[in-house]
């Protein structure tokens, strides 16, 4: 039986003066839209910590979506913080909705964002805080309808089993339809059964229940998914796609938090998609094709929402802002309009040339931070190699022009682990960071007060699915280790800064990138051995995630570091973002032989088989530089 709504916010109040941060659990911040009594009632969840789920884009860009359509309203939730967790377990509240303080599982439709891998122990715990069951089938006919969405839906079988369905793709017009669809079934009396069924019928949206898992001489040791006879679920689930982004309201995120805030400012998404082909990014390959919104629009959004929100800062959100055909005059209206208000325009990161300095100095005014530059590797060979397609020469003009422009800190990211990386790769990294330390001292002079640093965080290469690189396997741990103490080793120079990230994190997130539906089993004994917020630092507890694969007879190590043959079938064939198997081949062997493939929106079309599957195209307002 399903929990009544009701607002139960009582039963939190008590709780606030005995955790940190209470500012996490109040509602009715500014913006906020308040619960509507009696339509279809829908729960966004980001499951991590207010600070950082509430600037999230995707849940402001669906949470308006589903508040505009008629006869729906939809609320948030975050997932309480260790400390408020263990209070509501011991004083059995459930776990409750931002707006109306009404439980989650009283909801008839709850829906979750996929922001990265290491979130999944974040949503056993939100459900079982709700109440909801954790598995989807064992929830009863009168139970939410779980669903789940977002940038790592890819190979979401690991997770598969907690959801009743999930969507690839765009969520703008999907979430809504999905909406409708529980909604107008449950009206109909249809049973969960038959609501999932249509749900299948919906582009884009992935039923898991409906899928049989295979495994046989085809296949990895994880087998595939193929459909239940009788249920008339597609083969391959192709993703939904807005095909013009212009025709969506460009400013969503309008709710001003109580808090401070990871991202605390106002953000608009300039555009969707990249089309650079980096082969390690799996973002890069899953949200084309490369869709532009107009600059007007752009720039009406951020003078209308500022004006909305008080925020003091802009950012234009995008995998590639300064890729933006209207870029420079975009920057320099923005500049014209706010001039003189004390306000910042951001721009996420910077492209690895003087035109990505030159825009940095446009929004930057008279403030001069730092600037953030990604060469990935620290060879041309291996930036070939992973069709990065920047030069030793881009990186030098535009390490001279920033601190000629008054730069002063410039942060440089590599990848460590790369498929054909050699020792002379990684020991070019710091002669890279070195060479830009050495232009900052020639342009702007050497000692303390010039005021140079040069930075670098060196992460660890992990195969995605979709990619050119998802049939690679993993550097090991002891591996990684040794190329790390190679790489800091080769840093004499104490004006520069190298870090590189933890590998038995890195570790963990390979290991849930490539299994199947079998390692829910995995993510479920994790969180019985405590796991749970492991993409923050503090909370990551590898022993936990090792004693919980010993608990099933899985070797972590061995799981990430297996490489696939190219023609088996995989754990996540049954899904599809529009890019062929047969790119991603060819891609594959062009990085063994280190050759690169340009960008669609500056030459002619690659053949990566978007926009004939999708039947979408590039929308691109002016030329790109």
């Amino acid at each position: 039986m399903r929990q009544a709504r009701e607002d139960l916010f009582r039963l939190i109040e008590p709780l606030l003066p005995l955790v940190e941060k209470p500012s996490r659990y109040l509602d009715h911040e500014w913006g906020a839209i308040e619960d509507q009594p009696g339509p279809f009632h829908a729960c966004l969840i980001y499951p991590d910590a207010y600070e950082v789920g509430q600037p999230n884009l995707g849940i402001a860009i669906l949470y308006d979506a589903l508040n505009a359509a008629e006869g729906i309203s939809c609320e948030r939730c975050y997932l309480p913080w260790h400390d408020m967790a263990d209070l509501m377990r011991e004083r059995r509240v459930p776990l409750l909705a931002l707006e109306s303080a009404a439980p989650v599982a009283s909801f008839d439709l709850v829906g979750f964002t996929l922001a990265h891998e290491l979130v999944v122990t974040n949503i056993v715990e939100t459900l079982d805080l709700a109440g909801i069951p954790v598995r989807a089938d064992e929830r009863t006919e009168d139970d939410a309808i779980v669903i789940a969405g977002g940038p790592s839906v890819w190979n979401a079988e690991p997770l598969a089993p907690m959801f009743d369905a999930i969507l690839l793709g765009d969520g703008e017009d999907a979430i809504v339809e999905m909406a409708a669809c529980v909604r107008d079934g449950r009206a109909a009396g249809s049973s969960r059964e038959g609501i999932l069924l249509a749900l299948s019928q919906i582009q884009g949206v992935y039923v898991p229940a409906l899928y049989d898992i295979v495994i046989d001489e085809t296949s990895t040791r994880w087998g595939y998914a193929v459909p239940k006879p009788g249920t008339d679920a597609p083969a391959v689930v192709v993703k939904r796609c807005v095909a013009d982004l212009s025709s969506m309201p460009a400013c969503a995120e309008r709710i001003v938090p109580y808090m401070g805030i990871v991202q605390d400012r106002l953000a608009i998404e300039v555009l969707r998609g990249c089309a650079r082909g980096c082969r390690f990014c799996q973002a890069g390959m899953t949200y084309r094709p490369v869709r532009e919104r107009p600059m007007e629009q752009v720039v009406e959004a951020g003078r209308h929402g500022l004006a909305e929100t008080g925020y003091d800062e802009l950012s234009l959100t995008s995998l590639s802002t300064t890729d933006h055909s209207q870029c420079a005059p975009m920057l320099h209206e923005l500049d014209r309009q706010l001039s003189g208000r004390g306000i910042r325009v951001s721009i996420p990161s910077q492209r690895l040339d003087s035109f990505g300095v030159e825009m940095a100095n446009a929004v930057s005014g008279s403030r001069r931070g730092g600037l953030t530059f990604a060469p990935e590797a620290g060879t041309q060979r291996l930036r070939d190699v992973i069709n990065k397609n920047v030069t030793e020469g881009d990186l030098e003009r535009a390490a001279t022009n920033a601190f000629e422009n008054g730069w002063r800190r410039v942060k440089l990211y590599f990848m460590m682990g790369l498929p054909t990386e050699t020792d002379e790769d990684i020991l070019a990294i710091p002669a890279a960071v070195h060479r830009v330390l050495e232009i900052g001292h020639r342009v702007v002079g050497r000692g303390k007060k010039s005021k140079v640093q040069v930075s670098a965080s060196v992460a660890v290469f992990v195969p995605k699915a979709y990619t050119p690189f998802q049939w690679a396997g993993q550097l090991e741990v002891a591996e990684v280790e040794r190329r790390a103490r190679l790489l800091l080793g080769a840093n004499t120079d104490h004006d520069a800064k190298i870090s590189y990230h933890d590998p038995r994190t890195s570790l963990v997130e390979g290991a849930l990138s490539k299994m199947g539906r079998a390692g829910f089993d995995l993510v479920m004994a994790a969180w019985r051995h405590g796991c749970r917020f492991d993409a923050w630092t503090s909370e990551f507890h590898y022993e936990n995630w090792e004693a919980a694969a010993a608990d099933l007879g899985y070797d972590l190590p061995s799981i990430a570091s297996e490489g696939f043959p190219l023609d088996a079938r995989l754990p996540w064939d049954h899904t599809s973002p529009g890019v062929s198997k047969g790119f991603l081949q060819r891609e594959w062997r062009r990085a063994a032989q280190g050759v690169t493939t340009p960008d669609c929106t500056r030459e002619s079309c690659v053949g990566c088989g978007v926009c004939p599957t999708l039947g979408v195209g590039n929308v691109v307002w002016g030329k790109r530089a």
